[in-house]
């Protein structure tokens, strides 16, 4: 695999911003890995960080880079702060940022795939939450969206939030008081639109532990996922909750359920 630290400036920011790239490699001398690459165009999956997180983490915390070097998949993780996924209350415009500036920012620094059938998303806790989010929204871009231990009701999850809850702070900067049920920021009514949606739809994966502080939300995700046709794979872990262990058990599950060709 090659691996790629790329900073430039967002024309929708007004800022520099950066992203962490993994590259397919065709390799057989790196030790303890199977490197893969064809030519062309790659497959790629942009992978999406949690709340106290940045573009590097992944890289840090799990064994992404490994997992994905046999698969011939590049793999894309943006710096998106603490945004939500979410053009803020009080902030940036990272939703624009995130659907219409960096798949063509990231295209045109890498030979990356534009066919909805080899474009995939994925995330944890915050990240799961953008990741279903960019996908349900856009279905016509993505084959397949993957959430781990998910934010997925934002809704009831601000309507709880006490003042002393140290997601208080970050969740109210990004929606403010501004509606979130039934609006594209709200998951469950998305889902319903998604389904209502003619065109293809995204194949989701969905995993939570018993024991994680978001396993309601992914509760509730999942019932209403249930009252439509969407294609859901749910998975939940007895005793595992928010933690890097989890996560690094449950790319490599992702990656393997992603239909790649």
């Amino acid at each position: 695999m090659a691996l790629v630290q790329c900073d430039y400036f967002s024309e929708t920011l007004g800022m520099s911003t950066s992203m962490t790239v993994i590259l397919p490699q065709k390799t057989v001398s790196q030790i303890g890995m199977e490197g893969a690459g064809g030519a062309g165009k790659h497959p790629v999956l942009y992978l999406l960080h949690g709340l106290s997180d940045d573009n590097t983490i992944w890289l840090r915390r799990s064994s992404i880079e490994r997992y994905a070097s046999p698969l011939g998949l590049a793999v894309v993780m943006p710096n998106l702060h603490k945004s939500f996924y979410t053009n803020m209350e009080q902030g940036d415009r990272y939703w624009t940022f995130l659907t219409e500036e960096l798949p063509v920012v990231a295209r045109s620094f890498f030979p990356l795939s534009a066919e909805r059938e080899q474009n995939f998303v994925a995330g944890l806790s915050m990240g799961g939450y953008g990741a279903f989010k960019w996908a349900m929204n856009y279905p016509d871009r993505f084959a397949a969206a993957a959430s781990l231990s998910g934010a997925l009701d934002m809704h009831e999850h601000r309507e709880q939030l006490q003042p002393d809850n140290g997601l208080y702070v970050p969740v109210m900067k990004a929606f403010g008081e501004r509606p979130i049920k039934g609006t594209i920021d709200d998951l469950l009514w998305m889902a319903e639109q998604t389904d209502k949606h003619t065109g293809p739809k995204p194949l989701l994966y969905q995993a939570c532990g018993t024991e994680d502080f978001l396993y309601k939300d992914n509760l509730s995700f999942r019932d209403a996922c249930l009252q439509t046709n969407l294609q859901l794979t749910y998975s939940e872990e007895l005793g595992a909750s928010h933690d890097w262990g989890y996560w690094d058990r449950k790319i490599k599950d992702v990656l393997d359920w992603l239909p790649l060709k």
